[in-house]
């Protein structure tokens, strides 16, 4: 799964550290989502997406394996 979190965060002029303490999250966290080495519980995905005051679809993006 890709996400928009990190061009995201930076528009909006947040550092991850700031982000991570919003999310009682570690900034190592932060940058494992961003850098797609992680995906987010379902809970943590709505806790970034109601941040953001956006859909969990506008942060995070789905895509189905090509078969």
């Amino acid at each position: 799964m890709k996400n928009r979190l990190e061009e995201i965060r930076k528009a909006k002029g947040i550092k991850q550290e700031e982000l991570a303490a919003m999310l009682e999250v570690s900034r190592q966290t932060i940058g494992s989502l961003e850098n797609g080495r992680y995906n987010p519980s379902i809970m943590l995905a709505f806790k970034i997406a109601r941040y953001f005051g956006m859909s969990i679809e506008d942060v995070f993006i789905y895509e189905e394996d090509a078969q």
